[in-house]
């Protein structure tokens, strides 16, 4: 287990949960005087006040992805239906019944073969991707372990009825829709109460403009798309209504003055009926911004929970955009820019409709809909393995009779197969071709936002290295690499300057940093016993370098060696405190604490300098103490095989936070004070976890993202919450070195090196 304590970029400022918000108990004032309690809320709003001035104009895009894209997460839907795949059934060791789906795919079209699996249980559903071997074939209980999945009650038997599709199906859907209907009301300047905002009958100019800037201007009346709730046959909802398709999503607006208006009605109900019931809903204020500010007390709706407040500056042509979201609802994406002003119009739609369907999928989340989620996942699943229950002896063996599926099948086993998976693709692709027409799935994957250049898009950094890569780090704008049998050779970025030998291969480089400020490469030689720790000035192999002096021998750093370190893994190295370097080293079951000796003793003064390291052995991670050795419980890994990754720190108003790596789990702890007193180690509200889709070599983190390496693949997630933006599909991945504090990410597969700015 390698401990990453490098300078990660995750500092205050950087890391902040505040750029998403701070949390406030919102109270107003009806019409009538009497306050209006609407609970709490977190505000977004850019970090500058509302009424202070700004100067619209440039400002620093902030990075604009949808979280959790659909075509990702509807796994079943996308790389499952329609395809020949197995689904299994059985019983955990606390009774509860799951099912397991597998198939075996060519990862997002890369020809890369893999295997994904899904896991239904009533907590919920777990995605995995394993790597294919065409010498070795997973077992069905090789991928529940990897699913952390031991015992079982009953083992799991495949289910051969194609009709099982249907009810997977449907048990997916409850992740979510992948269409999303929106809630639009209009404001004019001094309305306080929903009831006002709710009664005007028509808009403004400027509404039109903003409606024009959302979407198209459809006839409800024959429909054929995604209705979002709306009567598209008798006109009873509205005549028209605003509509749009962003990157695979099909987006209705339920506008406030397009609903029906009745002169009678003084609450306007049919207009509440829908925009009450939407989880999001924009509010386009008029007035400048001296004008009385929105509250989400305003809106009597136990339903909504974000509320998205636009104003439309005449003078300079510029949008303001203000987020509220009830505080049960998980942080979110993008921040909102500071100040939060939209100069150009259709950055300000990508960027309001990217916060719109994050906010949606986000207050999914939210113990009020997952729990009535989970309700009716266990109820599903309990439902249908009631149903399958009968079928047990006789139809879930390894393989079955195939007469109640085919009543005229061959004889011939192999043609029974064969015609079983027809059948069975058959069901499924009709199953998918009315999901499609009924508005339930992704209908189109293009996007319709702005042509940008991502920030993971990969550049040639040397398009034919001739050796096998050990490991490296960035230098400068270099890269220093050792390799497996030409030494440790230093590739400028440059394509017509040739490697560098900086030592031959008698020095066996395993592990080396690259420590720049403090002109200095940590080095470790060999492996097992004979391993050894050297250090070197940067400063000295630069002018050796300079000078074409020559290659350096193992011979030639017996002065670099470092004494007591025979035998020893180098586990991690800690600089980012900015007060001295300190170099951990693991010798068997020994940690060896290195430290500059001018420093030492500072370092070992009691109080605030006290230091931890970070720990996993065996199922647990343990946060331990420098100076007294103490040792302090952290995590308890439940699960037969662990397979631990990394432990990332990162800070937030000067207190710590770990991000705990193994298997395929990602777990955010935060321990407070990290320096100093007893760690507090106990459950917190910050405290996330998520999943990565494979189970990764490395982990990187490069704020706002975390990136997990895989043998084939790039998973690319925001820190802040661990939500998925992108898959980068890598053949023969392997990760050789990251610098944050230079913007440079390299990763090489042979005999190609790249690198992601």
């Amino acid at each position: 287990m390698h401990s990453a304590s490098e300078d990660l970029g995750c500092r205050r400022g950087d890391f902040s949960r505040k750029h998403y918000g701070s949390v406030e108990l919102l109270i107003s004032s009806d019409a009538d005087g009497a306050i209006q309690r609407a609970g709490r809320f977190r505000v977004e709003n850019g970090s500058i006040d509302e009424t202070s001035d700004y100067t619209p104009g440039t400002w620093r895009r902030t990075d604009v992805h949808l979280e959790n894209p659909e075509y990702h997460t509807r796994w079943y839907f996308k790389y499952f239906l329609g395809k020949v795949h197995q689904n299994y059934v059985g019983t955990d060791a606390e009774k509860n019944p799951f099912f397991l789906s597998v198939v075996l795919s060519d990862q997002n079209n890369q020809r890369v073969p893999q295997y994904r699996a899904i896991l239904w249980r009533k907590t919920g559903t777990l995605k995995i991707s394993l790597p294919y071997s065409p010498t070795k074939t997973l077992s069905v209980k090789s991928i529940l372990s990897a699913m952390n999945v031991d015992r079982f009650e009953k083992g799991p038997r495949e289910i051969l009825n194609p009709e099982i599709q249907k009810d997977l199906l449907v048990l997916e859907e409850q992740e979510g829709s992948v269409n999303f209907k929106f809630g639009v009301l209009y404001a004019k300047d001094g309305q306080l109460t929903d009831d006002e905002m709710f009664s005007n009958e028509s808009g403004s100019e400027t509404f039109d403009k903003f409606l024009n800037l959302l979407g198209d201007t459809i006839c409800l009346q024959g429909w054929a798309g995604y209705r979002g709730g709306l009567d598209t046959k008798n006109d009873t909802t509205g005549i028209n209504s605003i509509y749009t398709v962003y990157q695979g999503h099909e987006l209705m607006f339920h506008v406030s003055t397009m609903l029906p208006y009745s002169k009678e009605n003084k609450q306007q109900v049919e207009r509440k009926r829908h925009i009450g019931n939407d989880i999001v809903t924009i509010v386009f204020q008029e007035g400048d911004d001296a004008s009385p500010s929105f509250k989400p007390s305003m809106i009597r709706s136990h339903f909504t929970h974000i509320f998205a407040l636009v104003r439309y500056n005449s003078q300079n042509d510029s949008y303001r955009l203000k987020i509220f979201s009830e505080e049960s609802v998980p942080l979110f994406g993008p921040p909102l820019p500071s100040p939060p002003v939209f100069t150009d119009h259709q950055e300000f739609r990508d960027f309001l409709l990217v916060k719109l369907i994050n906010g949606e999928k986000a207050t999914l989340e939210t113990p009020t809909f997952a729990q009535k989620r989970q309700r009716t996942l266990d109820m599903l699943i309990r439902s249908l393995y009631q149903d399958l229950m009968p079928d047990m002896p006789k139809n879930m063996l390894n393989r079955r009779s195939f007469s109640d599926v085919l009543p005229e099948s061959p004889k011939s086993a192999r043609k029974k197969e064969e015609a079983r998976q027809a059948e069975f693709v058959r069901v499924g692709q009709a199953l998918k071709l009315k999901t499609i027409v009924r508005g339930d799935a992704p209908t189109s994957l293009v996007t319709t936002g702005l042509c940008r250049k991502e920030p993971w898009e990969s550049q040639s950094f040397c398009s034919s290295f001739p050796y096998d890569i050990v490991c490296g780090d960035s230098w400068g704008q270099s890269l220093l690499v050792a390799t497996d049998s030409a030494g440790v050779m230093l590739l400028e970025d440059s394509p017509t300057l040739p490697p560098v030998q900086v030592f031959d291969k008698t020095l066996t480089v395993k592990q080396m940093h690259v420590l720049e400020p403090q002109d200095l490469l940590i080095a470790r030689a060999d492996k097992g016993k004979d391993a050894r720790l050297y250090v070197y000035r940067l400063s000295t192999l630069k002018r050796g370098i300079e000078e074409r002096q020559l290659v350096r021998t193992k011979c030639d750093s017996r002065e670099n060696k470092l004494e007591k370190t025979k035998g020893c893994h180098l586990y991690a190295i800690n600089t980012h405190h900015g007060v001295e370097l300190r170099i951990v080293v693991a010798i068997r079951n020994k940690l060896l604490l290195i430290t500059r000796k001018q420093s030492r003793l500072d370092s070992y003064r009691k109080g605030e300098n006290d230091h931890m390291i970070c720990v996993a052995y065996r199922h647990q991670f343990d946060l331990i103490n420098e100076s007294t050795g103490d040792a302090y419980r952290l995590h308890h890994v439940d699960s037969n095989r662990v397979n631990f990754v990394a432990a990332i720190d990162v800070y937030e108003d000067g207190e710590a936070g770990l991000l705990l790596c193994y298997n395929n789990i990602c777990i955010y702890k935060k321990v407070c004070p990290f320096n100093g007193a007893t760690p507090m180690i106990q459950p917190n509200t910050s405290d996330f976890h998520f999943s990565w889709n494979q189970m990764p070599n490395a982990i990187v983190c490069a704020f706002p993202y975390i990136l997990a390496f895989t043998t084939d693949s790039i998973e690319i997630r925001l820190v802040v919450n661990g939500n998925l933006v992108y898959t980068a599909v890598v053949p023969e991945l392997q990760l050789t070195a990251s610098r944050v504090s230079t913007g440079l990410l390299l990763s090489s597969w042979h005999p190609t090196l790249s690198k992601i700015v």
